[in-house]
């Protein structure tokens, strides 16, 4: 079996690089994505979905680098459940109101925002990374 998803949008804040027990670089970062639509009213609405996205080795070290909040992301990668519930993980922000969020471990993360100009490194910002396809996860 296989699952697959496909998610473009901003980074909602700047990647934070931690690293796991065995050495390992991971990256997470967050990605709002925006659905806008014309209500029957004429009224224009909008929907906003958030992912949680984790990225792993040296790819979580080029994320890490060269990502910050507010460039536009392509992210390929399959989705992680909450092992409690099967679905989204659920909490509680700080105003008291419920919301959920998707996690996604990338396999390609592509930067969708053009290069800064005059950016320290920005000629050697790559425009995809990805993991290999025979990479070993820390958890799959």
């Amino acid at each position: 079996m296989y699952q697959s998803i496909t998610i473009v949008g901003r980074l909602g804040r700047d990647p934070e690089m931690r690293y796991l027990p065995s050495g390992d670089p991971v990256t997470t970062f967050s990605v709002a994505t925006d659905r806008v639509w014309t209500d029957r009213n004429g009224q224009r609405q909008r929907e906003t979905t958030w992912f949680r996205v984790n990225v792993f080795g040296k790819s979580a070290e080029t994320v890490n680098q060269y990502l910050s909040k507010g460039k536009m992301v392509l992210v390929e990668g399959r989705l992680v459940a909450d092992p409690k519930t099967g679905g989204p993980r659920v909490y509680t922000r700080q105003d008291g109101t419920v919301a959920a969020s998707f996690e996604i471990i990338a396999n390609t993360v592509r930067f969708l925002s053009p290069r800064e100009e005059g950016a320290a490194g920005a000629e050697e910002s790559p425009e995809e990374i990805g993991v290999e396809s025979g990479s070993d996860l820390p958890f799959s």
